[in-house]
């Protein structure tokens, strides 16, 4: 006789073979999880009922909730970043007037890391906006399975 190893996860079965992050998304969709495929486009995102989810540990939205902060501080508003570095919000503002969006990435980082550090910072905006705020794109929500947290991107 023939034998399979499942493991159950909230209310989806999966086997061995399948990955759990699926079978977490099934679940939180109370879909079928062979209505969940992993993307061809990025790490832990999956396509699911039409629409595309990020699905990580706690651990993995942490890092990547830092990374995401650290590229677009430069969209970040004058009055959070004056709060946490108590440098003056003007100057700040100049720097987001100039225009040049992306590429003020550096010069506010040089700032953070030489006031409050980018840690405090990071820890500062996850705590006033959540961790959704910045990997939902879609609605900003986090939402958690099991032991996955699982964001929509679109």
């Amino acid at each position: 006789m023939e034998t399979t190893n499942t493991t159950t996860i909230e209310t989806a079965e999966v086997d061995n073979d399948q990955d759990e992050r699926a079978a977490a998304l099934a679940a939180f969709l109370e879909c079928d999880i062979d209505d969940v495929s992993e993307a061809s486009y990025g790490d832990n995102q999956y396509d699911a009922e039409g629409a595309e989810y990020l699905v990580l540990t706690d651990s993995e939205a942490d890092e990547r909730v830092a990374e995401y902060i650290k590229d677009l501080l430069w969209a970040f508003n004058p009055s959070f970043l004056a709060g946490e570095t108590d440098i003056d919000e003007d100057v700040y503002t100049a720097i987001a007037n100039n225009n040049k969006c992306e590429s003020n990435n550096d010069a506010i980082m040089a700032l953070v890391k030489s006031t409050c550090g980018i840690d405090s910072l990071v820890e500062s905006a996850v705590s006033a906006d959540g961790r959704g705020h910045f990997m939902s794109s879609y609605d900003g929500e986090e939402n958690e399975q099991g032991e996955f947290f699982i964001y929509r991107t679109n």
